[in-house]
């Protein structure tokens, strides 16, 4: 559905994006992933038309991007960071007037609009002005916007940015429902999110690609396994200095001000170092509270790829 070869953006000299390559296959939801200013947002507008490269070559649906740009348009969705909306237009009137500008036919956009408005949860504020919406209808109106034309392909440029936990968890639903009929390239900063949502991902810094698989793949080839939870009393004992020296243990990160310590123990990947633990435990005298492993996330994957200073 996608296919990008040696994509480069440069603005003012300064490279945006850098030789991107990739492809996202038909009926797959790809997470898009990357530190602020990494180059999602300018890949993304580029995919959909919005500016050209400076330089490489990108395809929807086998149409290239710039020049055949409103046969590649007409299968696919945008949806951008910030939704511009008319906000002194009711949901109903913009949701027309939309459909009208995307040339669907006119016998069919009272179809498409209530659709739309049905699956992107509506219905209850179809005649409210846009300008009165709560941040969560107006990412939801957005939504049904980049549907309205039946796109093959949906490009959706952080849709939960600014939602409240519940908002969030409505849209992921959303997103999954949606990515059974289509394909999507989400762009967000919610890991758990993608995880939960996403076949594969694309791990961006710098303007280049670090990383592109299955989370469960990422997961196995990063360093950091995870980590161990120690809660414990120990004393007067420097419980971090005795925990480094067990094999396998990178760091550890001290909290607590009471007598109760919480220690978190960053491991080496395939490593479970509970055994030791808790042998220096017994050893040491220390009253155990919890000792529990924590399994690696997406978010161990993002940040030892682009910021592995931090680990």
């Amino acid at each position: 559905m996608i296919k990008v070869e040696n994509l480069t953006k440069r603005y003012a000299g300064q490279p945006a994006i850098r030789d991107l390559n990739f492809e996202v296959s038909q009926g797959e939801i790809m997470g898009f992933l990357g530190p602020n200013g990494a180059g999602k947002t300018t890949t993304m507008r580029i995919l959909a038309g919005f500016m050209p490269p400076t330089s490489g070559r990108a395809t929807v649906a086998g149409f290239d991007v710039f020049k055949q740009s409103l046969q590649a348009r007409a299968h696919l969705g945008y949806m951008p960071e910030n939704v511009p909306l008319y906000s002194d237009m009711r949901v109903t009137e913009y949701l027309n007037y939309r459909a009208a500008l995307k040339g669907v036919q006119h016998r069919r956009i009272a179809e498409r609009v209530g659709d739309v408005k049905e699956l992107c949860g509506l219905r209850e504020v179809e005649k409210k002005l846009i300008g009165t919406l709560s941040k969560g209808y107006r990412q939801r109106v957005g939504l049904a916007d980049a549907l309205l034309a039946e796109p093959d392909l949906l490009i959706l440029d952080e849709p939960t940015i600014g939602l409240d936990p519940n908002q969030i968890r409505q849209v992921r639903e959303l997103i999954k429902n949606l990515g059974r009929h289509h394909t999507i390239l989400l762009s967000t900063h919610i890991l758990p999110e993608v995880e939960m949502t996403c076949g594969r991902v694309i791990i961006i810094h710098k303007g280049r690609i670090e990383a592109c698989d299955t989370p469960d793949n990422l997961l196995g080839k990063i360093r950091q396994a995870g980590g161990v939870l120690l809660e414990a009393k120990v004393g007067k004992d420097n419980a971090a200095e005795e925990l480094k020296k067990i094999s396998g243990v990178r760091d550890v990160v001290t909290d607590g001000d009471d007598d109760w310590k919480r220690l978190s123990l960053r491991v080496e990947s395939g490593v479970d170092v509970r055994e030791e633990v808790f042998r220096l435990a017994t050893d040491r005298h220390w009253v155990l509270r919890e000792l529990t492993q924590r399994r690696a996330t997406l978010e161990d994957v993002f940040v030892e790829l682009t910021h592995p200073d931090l680990v």
